[in-house]
């Protein structure tokens, strides 16, 4: 009974311990991503995972870490809505360049589950992941390995409404928060045509119909127009590309609420040197695949389709693609500052389901949250250089004082 007892006091005194105030952020101007308002010389205070309190002029309490700002400017951390992150070092890149939630578009081996789990765990920062695990394609090649059920579709591939709800049931016992498939080619590979289709949208149906019996949603992969449509009306959650969109397939998207993720920054990174892709089939692709995006998220925009930001790398060491370029290319299509903002914060969270926890800064939000060295609304490009980045209250990367300490 004893021994009880002081578990008891012991596990309580732990929580106490854990619900103080760890971390202040000072002399910061915090940037209100839902109104476009700064609140000037704050102090945000910590507690945990979640955001205490933000007050103008507020005071660090005795005892706590600081990081003064010095005026510097704070918004929620970066989502990034399509991701192939499948290693500890992508993951901090990710984490690095400002990223603090990632969807991920799947990966070979469940690794962004085992992610998610050591994020939850305390093990890493960040960033916080939603697992897509293995993609739903009609040929899974190595992927097999991932696990040995997956075996039954190695020969005959993935192609009947019967593979497919296998292939999505074996991702739901992995614990998966999202399924990923495909409407058409890729355009990452030379000797592939983006705009055919793969899936019908029967074909979809059985997909999206099996995900549901998880309460999962469903991403899909459609450069065309042809497979965006019968993704959306399957009733997927969002279109992923959709370079080729018309007015009809977006006005569909509209009406059943898809989300589009157009990871404009692939585009542009198909027609450089380096980066995720290197050809020069892929090279002259971009230089007509680009100004058709570009049409279709302007379109998108003035129909009303939510768009959130999506970079579509792995963040590998050579990668070039990052959110922070993904909001800055949306302001010179149109977007404004604020607007571009929010598609990287609370309409990534919205499509993601955790807008009640991430995605803006707030008392008893998650501490999610970037410092940047100017105002994004003023500047997008000030997003391209976090100096702090804190995930779920921990601080995953410091950079501040430049200057050195004490006399």
């Amino acid at each position: 009974m004893l021994r009880r007892l002081a578990l008891v006091i012991a596990l309580a005194a732990g929580t106490a311990r854990s619900m103080q105030a760890q971390l202040a952020i000072t002399h910061a101007n915090v940037v209100d991503v839902t109104t476009g308002a700064i609140t000037k010389n704050a102090t945000i205070i910590v507690q945990g995972r979640t955001i205490a309190s933000i007050t103008a002029g507020g005071a660090a309490p005795a005892g706590v870490t600081v990081i003064d700002a010095a005026g510097r400017y704070v918004t929620p951390g970066l989502i990034d809505a399509h991701t192939h992150i499948a290693t500890l070092a992508n993951a901090r890149r990710a984490l690095e360049s400002g990223v603090t939630t990632a969807r991920s578009a799947s990966v070979p081996h469940y690794e962004d589950v085992a992610l998610r789990e050591l994020v939850k765990q305390g093990v890493l920062a960040g960033p916080d992941m939603m697992a897509a695990g293995v993609f739903v394609t009609p040929d899974l090649g190595e992927t097999i390995l991932a696990d040995p059920k997956l075996g039954a579709f190695a020969a005959s591939g993935v192609r009947t409404p019967e593979a497919l709800r296998g292939v999505v049931r074996i991702n739901l016992e992995h614990g998966v928060d999202v399924i990923k498939t495909r409407g058409t080619d890729r355009a990452g590979l030379p000797n592939t045509d983006p705009r055919r289709q793969v899936y019908t949208e029967a074909e979809m149906r059985a997909i999206v119909d099996e995900a549901a019996l998880g309460h999962v949603p469903v991403m899909v992969h459609a450069h065309g127009d042809e497979g965006a449509y019968a993704a959306v009306a399957a009733g997927a959650k969002s279109v992923e590309h959709g370079t080729f969109l018309s007015d009809s397939t977006l006005r569909l998207m509209k009406a059943k609420g898809a989300f589009l993720v157009p990871t404009l920054s692939t585009l542009y990174d198909l027609g450089l040197p380096g980066g995720d892709y290197d050809d020069p089939v892929l090279t002259l692709r971009a230089q007509f695949m680009i100004p058709r995006a570009n049409q279709a998220i302007k379109a998108a925009r003035a129909i009303g389709v939510r768009i959130a930001t999506g970079v579509d790398t792995d963040y590998r060491a050579e990668s070039l693609s990052r959110v922070s370029h993904e909001v800055l290319r949306f302001t010179e299509l149109g977007f404004t500052p604020l607007e571009a903002l929010q598609s990287a914060t609370t309409v990534a969270a919205d499509l993601l389901g955790v807008s009640a926890r991430t995605g803006r800064l707030a008392p008893g939000m998650e501490a999610d949250l970037i410092v940047v060295e100017g105002n994004p609304l003023d500047d997008p490009r000030a997003l391209q250089d976090a100096l702090v980045v804190i995930s779920n209250g921990k601080v995953g990367m410091n950079r501040l004082p430049f200057g050195k300490q004490g006399k």
